[in-house]
């Protein structure tokens, strides 16, 4: 049990050593994801220009992808995964779009803006901007998070929503849209996943926030929470391996979810299918129900 109770006096904070395989390599899994776009594209982001963050794997590899079917050129933001980012590239390309890969953490404000510049500077234009990264690390006694790990998940999860959104405020115009992640935790909670749950929950304040300054520009911003989605984020290292031997099973569909199955709510929210929400959360989480 830590005894550290102390703020970590840092405007950034870099990993914890309790999790040292998070976020994880995609290619590295056995059972992989499923992250193939499932139907043809209808060129509902033709022309638009795109940033996923932790868009090398899981939820953000399948939207990426997905985003690039549907003629998007796409920014691909990263921790460390080099392998997983060049290969979302590829698929990139293999789609006839262009991409971007932006290496670093963005709990960190100057590779936020370092992000924003490089896809201006590349592009000339921002339309999209999928705020998507995260990490969790499980603890089932509240007593056991130390503050330098409560500080990092809120820095990962939340803090950099907060610098990319300042980052690309400039940029974005009339019609512009930002897609934040948050959680099915957010709305059941989680007994081993106190301080992952607590971020989701500002994610979706931030959401509803963002959206009420920003609808008057024309840009809307609205979420999605995924429930148990099968990505590197769990087995490696953010699910104990009590709840990973279960994973998913007790949703009313009895399955965990598949990356390629929340993508395309990521996409209609970034597309003008979507023309009349703001503030809102959508919800691809196995048939709970969680009045939200």
């Amino acid at each position: 049990m830590s005894t550290d109770t102390h703020t970590v006096d840092k405007a950034f904070v870099e990993e914890t050593c309790e999790e040292p395989r998070m976020p994880g390599h995609e290619s590295a899994m056995d059972d992989k994801p499923d992250w193939q776009p499932r139907y043809p594209g209808s060129d509902r982001l033709k022309g638009k220009v795109a940033i996923v963050t932790g868009g090398d794997s899981g939820i953000g590899r399948a939207t990426a992808i997905l985003f690039a079917r549907e003629g998007a050129k796409v920014a691909v933001a990263y921790l460390e995964e080099d392998d997983d980012a060049r290969f979302v590239a590829d698929r990139i390309e293999d789609e006839g779009s262009e991409a971007l890969l932006h290496r670093g953490d963005l709990g960190d404000p100057d590779v936020c803006r370092a992000l924003i510049d490089k896809v201006i500077s590349k592009w000339g234009r921002l339309d999209v901007l999928v705020n998507n990264a995260g990490e969790q690390h499980p603890d089932k006694d509240i007593r056991d998070i130390t503050a330098q790990q409560l500080q990092r998940t809120f820095q990962t999860n939340i803090f950099s929503m907060f610098y990319l959104v300042q980052a690309a405020r400039p940029h974005l115009k009339k019609g512009a849209a930002i897609v934040n992640c948050t959680s099915v935790t957010m709305y059941q909670g989680s007994g081993e996943l106190l301080d992952y749950s607590a971020t989701k929950g500002a994610i979706t304040a931030f959401t509803r926030s963002l959206s009420e300054n920003l609808v008057g520009e024309g840009i809307r911003v609205n979420a999605v929470a995924p429930g148990p989605i099968w990505t590197p984020l769990n087995p490696c290292g953010g699910s104990s391996p009590e709840k990973l031997e279960h994973f998913g099973e007790d949703t009313p569909m009895g399955r965990p979810g598949q990356p390629n199955e929340v993508a395309p709510a990521f996409l209609f929210l970034a597309c003008e299918d979507s023309s009349y929400m703001s503030g809102q959360v959508l919800h691809p989480n196995g048939g709970m129900i969680v009045n939200g």
